[in-house]
C-alpha cells in the first residue's frame, strides 16, 4: 500500500527523545527540575506522534485486512549500487510505538519525583531518554543495518542504566556482566546480518512495496544469539 506523506516524519517518534538524551548530556547538574521537562516533554511528543500513527494505520484501508506504509530513501552510492534506508509502519509497530512511548511517559514522570534530591538525576533522564529514542528507532526501522545500529544503543543504554549506582557492588557486576552477554550477542547478530546480505544483496525488509527478505527467513536463525543476548540483560 502506498504510504502517506507524513510517514517520512515518523523519524521525529524516536528523534524527540534522542534530541532530548543530547541536549541533558549538556544540561548543567543542578537543574534537575528543568531536566524533567525537557524529558517529559520529549517523550509526550513522542506519544502523540505514535497516537497519530496508531489511529491512521489502523484507520486504513488495505488489502485483506493488511495495511504496511513503507518509506525509503537514498541514503549514499556505492559505486552504482544506491544503498536505501527507510522507515516501516505496520499495525504491530504502530502498537509497539505508542505502548513504548506510553510506558517510557509513565516511568519519566515517577522518576522526576522519586529522583527528585538525586544529584545525578540529570544524567539518569538522558540514559533513559537515549534508551527509550533508540527502542523507538529500532521498532520503524526498514532496514536491517539501521536496526543494528539502534540495537547497539538500546545495548548501551542499557549498561548505562543498569550500573547508574556503580558505587554499590551488585549494580557494577550487573553491568559488567550485562556488557559481556550483550557483546557476544550482538557477534552473533553482526554475523547473521553480514551472512543475509551476502545471500540476498540487500537489507530492506520491502522496497516499492515487495517483501525483500521474507524468503530467506532462515538466515535469522543466525541472529538468534543476538536476540538471546539483548533479553538475558
Amino acid at each position: 500500500m502506498n504510504s502517506p506523506e507524513g510517514l517520512s516524519m515518523i523519524w521525529l517518534i524516536p528523534g524527540f527523545p534522542i534530541l532530548a538524551a543530547i541536549l541533558l548530556t549538556l544540561w548543567p547538574t543542578d537543574q534537575r527540575r528543568g531536566a524533567a521537562w525537557i524529558g517529559i516533554g520529549a517523550m509526550a511528543l513522542s506519544l502523540l506522534g505514535a497516537s497519530i500513527a496508531f489511529l491512521a494505520i489502523v484507520g486504513a484501508p488495505g488489502e485483506e485486512g493488511l495495511v504496511r506504509w513503507v518509506h525509503n530513501f537514498l541514503w549514499f552510492d556505492v559505486g552504482e549500487s544506491p544503498i536505501k534506508i527507510g522507515w516501516l509502519l505496520d499495525p504491530l509497530s504502530a502498537v509497539m510505538l505508542w505502548m513504548v512511548t506510553f510506558v517510557s511517559l509513565l516511568v519519566l514522570i515517577y522518576s522526576s519525583g522519586y529522583m527528585a534530591n538525586d544529584q545525578r538525576m540529570v544524567r539518569f533522564f538522558a540514559f533513559l531518554s537515549l534508551f527509550a529514542g533508540a527502542m523507538l528507532g529500532l521498532l520503524i526501522s526498514n532496514h536491517l543495518l539501521v536496526l543494528f545500529m539502534c540495537w547497539e544503543v538500546v545495548g548501551l543504554a542499557s549498561y548505562l542504566l543498569i550500573g547508574f549506582w556503580f558505587h554499590k557492588p551488585s549494580a557494577a557486576a550487573a553491568c559488567k556482566k550485562a556488557f559481556i552477554t550483550t557483546r557476544i550477542g550482538d557477534l552473533g547478530l553482526l554475523l547473521g546480518l553480514l551472512w543475509l546480505y551476502r545471500d540476498t544483496g540487500t537489507l530492506l525488509f520491502y522496497d516499492g512495496g515487495e517483501g525483500c527478505l521474507e524468503d530467506r527467513s532462515i538466515v535469522w536463525l543466525a541472529g538468534l544469539p543476538g536476540m538471546f543476548g539483548m533479553t538475558a540483560t
